[in-house]
């Protein structure tokens, strides 16, 4: 290896060009005086201090500062080498932490043999939720991922949960857990969505006993998020009981989330608040307005009691504005006339 390459290597720790220089000359010369170091380096001598206090805290150098003139003795090779191999074998444990999370984020599909891991990677999931959580698990270990659920809904989130394994007049403790809680009777698979693009599924043994041998997948699929919502909403929410719903976000407010908005129109028609709203988004099927102003006058959707949605997963609103009425949908709407990226209620005058 020649010098240039040597060099190379060494300004892969950090070390600037001058720094590997002088440091080279110094192990050619072996201990030597400041001046000594600077005439063969060709820098000054208040540099050879400066780079030689940079080199000792490396751990390349040795400061004989205890006899006058000072020397500065280049530490064995050997040794700088397990001080550089140590610096970085001590970075691996936060590297491969960093690694491994983001490697989970981006796996498509996880498959967990352990009860306990499952609710570890429920809790973990949920701690990641920006907009939307749609989750069903046994009542019984509501307790384990109660927290996240909670700072969810302080986030802002849309959390709604299906409990198993108990009945309706059943004593719960449901009161701001999620949004909405619906309870149902018999033991239902565990299903978890995140904003529709991570989640995890499994049966419902292997979440209520320790010692099922079955297995649960986490996926980071963005095409298979809305399928298992679709299923969530369309096959079992309908099944289940409504045991808690939340009260209406003080008004004005806005959402990014559609079914967030229409849960809120939801509640407000249920409390008796007539709603004015600004839509921005596009037409569905013809060129049009990007946004849209009018008095909420209808809505469809299966998230409350009683449910007046046309298909499982339906939930519009109907906006009358003053050029005509328009049915207004969520991402990805083909049936409404209006696809909404944001929804801004106020309090209709």
């Amino acid at each position: 290896m020649d010098d240039r390459e040597l060099a190379d290597l060494l300004e892969q720790f950090g070390l600037s060009e001058k720094v590997v220089d002088t440091y080279l000359t110094l192990l050619e010369l072996g201990e030597a005086k400041a001046s000594q170091i600077a005439d063969a380096a060709g820098v000054s001598k208040r540099y050879v201090y400066s780079v030689s206090k940079e080199l000792e805290s490396r751990g390349f150098v040795e400061i004989n500062d205890h006899v006058v003139p000072t020397t500065i003795r280049p530490l064995p090779p050997m040794e700088v080498i397990e001080s550089l191999s140590e610096s970085v074998e001590s970075m691996r444990p936060a590297l491969e932490e960093r690694y491994t999370a983001t490697a989970r984020d981006e796996e498509r599909f996880e498959v967990i043999k352990s009860r306990v891991t499952v609710l570890k990677r429920i809790a973990e999931l949920i701690g990641r939720a920006e907009s939307e959580i749609t989750l069903s698990l046994p009542y019984d270990v509501l307790d384990e991922v109660e927290a996240e659920l909670r700072a969810a809904r302080e986030r802002g989130v849309l959390v709604s949960l299906v409990v198993s394994g108990v009945e309706p007049h059943d004593d719960l403790a449901l009161d701001g857990v999620a949004s909405l809680v619906r309870v149902w009777h018999e033991l239902m698979p565990t299903m978890l969505t995140v904003d529709s693009r991570t989640g995890l599924v499994s049966p419902g043994e292997m979440v209520a006993r320790s010692n099922s041998e079955s297995q649960a997948i986490v996926f980071a699929q963005p095409h298979l998020g809305p399928v298992i919502v679709g299923s969530f909403f369309g096959n079992y929410w309908p099944m289940a009981a409504e045991a808690y719903t939340t009260d209406p976000d003080p008004l004005p407010a806005t959402y990014h989330n559609f079914r967030h908005a229409v849960l809120q129109a939801a509640l407000c028609e249920r409390a008796g608040i007539d709603l004015d709203v600004t839509v921005t988004g596009r037409m569905v099927h013809t060129d049009g307005p990007t946004e849209l102003r009018g008095r909420v006058v209808d809505i469809r959707q299966g998230l409350l009691e009683p449910a007046n949605n046309s298909f499982p997963v339906e939930n519009a609103f109907v906006v009358e504005t003053d050029e005509g009425t328009y049915s207004i949908g969520g991402q990805g709407a083909f049936v409404e006339d209006f696809e909404a990226d944001a929804v801004e209620f106020t309090a209709a005058e």
